[in-house]
């Protein structure tokens, strides 16, 4: 592999991963609004969502040192596909699971993306690993943080569905 195709498809995972975080900043937000009746997960998805401003703008760096920009298309497309996927899970009675559940998920697809990031950008010889191991970290302290509560979660939903019977 050349350095050009490296850096080519280097390009394309930093706008695919751009898009990614928009998406996850609209499912957060909608997420927010939702879960007054659990203050922990809230309070922890709106420390999330500032890192995840903060891993865009770390993007939108790594994109100029490569003369590139973010892709509109795809930004607005995982937007659109972020509060949709927010508002399946709202006409859910159970939507604090499974919001747990997909953003289980999902942080575990950043984790891999950053990953793969992280390796192209070395093969790219683009210097932006240490921006990408830091939104890398967040992404994995995220994942840790919902695995240690998927029960506490579990069993607030039990205990609120249980005084509404």
């Amino acid at each position: 592999m050349t350095p050009q195709t490296a850096r080519d498809l280097f390009v394309t995972g930093l706008r695919n991963a751009h898009a990614m975080e928009r998406q996850a900043e609209e499912l957060m937000e909608r997420q927010i609004e939702r879960t007054t009746d659990y203050p922990e997960v809230q309070a922890r998805l709106r420390q999330h969502l500032d890192e995840t401003r903060r891993q865009i703008d770390r993007l939108d760096r790594c994109l100029e040192a490569c003369d590139a920009s973010a892709s509109t298309l795809k930004d607005a497309t995982l937007s659109f596909m972020g509060n949709m996927a927010a508002l399946g899970h709202a006409m859910a009675g159970d939507e604090i699971l499974k919001n747990t559940f997909a953003n289980n998920a999902f942080e575990h697809y950043e984790i891999a993306a950053y990953k793969s990031l992280i390796t192209l950008s070395e093969r790219a010889g683009v210097d932006a690993a240490a921006l990408l191991r830091q939104s890398l970290k967040e992404e994995e302290d995220m994942a840790a943080w919902i695995d240690a509560h998927v029960s506490n979660v579990t069993l607030a939903y039990l205990a609120r569905e249980s005084t509404a019977a």
